[in-house]
Formats: C-alpha cells, structure tokens, sequence
C-alpha cells in the first residue's frame, strides 16, 4: 500500500504527473490544484491514493494530506468517482469542499466538469451530517472550559469545527483557531475563513 510518493517530477500532463523515484516512474492522477504546485525536474512529494478495480491499479496523488482526505471523503458518496472527486478539487480547495456542504452551496460543486445539480445536492446530502458528526458536541481546550458562545454560535462551533477536523485539524487546534472570534455574529463563512486565516498565523 503507498502512503506517499517521494521523488522527482519527470513529466507533466493535464491531470497527470510522472514521478521518478529511483528509475522508476509512477503516473499518477493529480487535481490542477496539486498539478498547479509542481514543476517538471523538481523533487516533489505527494499523498497518495489507490483505487484498484479487476481490470485497473490508478494512483492518485495530492500536495496536501487534506486534499486526499478530501478526495477519499467525496469518494465515498454513492455515484462518485475518482473522476468527478478530482474535478470537484480542481476547482475547489479541501475547506472550499468542506465549506460547501455545509452551507448547501450546490454551485461550488456544479463548477466541476462533470457534476451535475443531483449529483452535487447528493454530495451535500450525504457528507453534510458526517461532517457534524466529527465535530464534538463541544469543543475544549485542553485546559479548560468549552468556548463561550451563545445557542446560535454554538450551533455554527461544531459546523467551523467539522470543516476544520475533515482537514485533519486536532480539537486542540480547532479551540485556538476559534478563540477570539464572535460566532454570534459572523456567517458560517467568514467564520470557517476567519479560523483558517488564524491557523496560518
């Protein structure tokens, strides 16, 4: 099983890369988002996920470990292919996905080629409640008490903290993300933006 691919970048072409690693070149299937970070010579690193069928053994490679938990997450809606997940992170970051579902915005979907108004309502529908579920029903620091919000905000804590979660962020991380901000006030949106922005900080 391949974890990740270490090597250097042998050719590039539409939604494909050739990875050299040690003699041996590896085609693997890349969104443009990925493809966009590499550079033909350049040594590269890339997260790597099998779809093996009876007749085919498809590698499909991603910059970030977020994106291919992204691509693995929407792979596991009924009716969606390794195809229509890596147009749907083509033209949508792992949080752009995680904010789309959870705020029902069915166009940010559609921009895919290849999916469809069902096939994007079916996306949300599925993933909407499985990304709630990952978010705890209340988040702590890991010293002490849950963050203060009102009934509204706390509804839109574990909605921030579900999109933050999917991309691998840690409860502990979430808490210092969120510190500070008005979840009373603000949209889904510019809440989820708000906890990223601090996260690069």
């Amino acid at each position: 099983m391949f974890y990740h691919l270490m090597g250097t970048v042998a050719d590039l072409e539409p939604n494909l890369a050739v990875i050299d690693c040690g003699g041996v070149g590896f085609a693997v299937n890349v969104s443009a988002n990925t493809a966009g970070r590499l550079n033909r010579g350049a040594q590269t690193k890339l997260y790597i996920s099998e779809q093996i069928r009876e007749d085919a053994f498809d590698l499909y490679g991603f910059s970030t470990a977020a994106e291919k938990r992204c691509f693995e997450m929407l792979l596991a809606v009924s009716g969606v292919g390794p195809k229509a997940a890596l147009a749907i992170l083509s033209v949508n970051t792992p949080e752009g996905v995680s904010m789309a579902v959870l705020t029902d915005d069915e166009k940010a979907l559609t921009a895919a080629a290849g999916v469809g108004k069902r096939l994007a309502q079916r996306i949300i529908l599925e993933l909407k409640d499985k990304l709630k579920k990952q978010a705890p029903e209340l988040v702590l620091s890991e010293s002490g008490p849950a963050v203060p919000v009102g009934e509204e905000g706390h509804s839109k804590l574990a909605d921030v903290t579900s999109a933050l979660t999917v991309l691998g962020y840690s409860r502990a991380e979430c808490t210092a993300a969120m510190r500070g901000l008005d979840l009373d006030t603000l949209s889904l949106e510019d809440a989820i933006r708000a906890a990223l922005r601090n996260m690069m900080k």
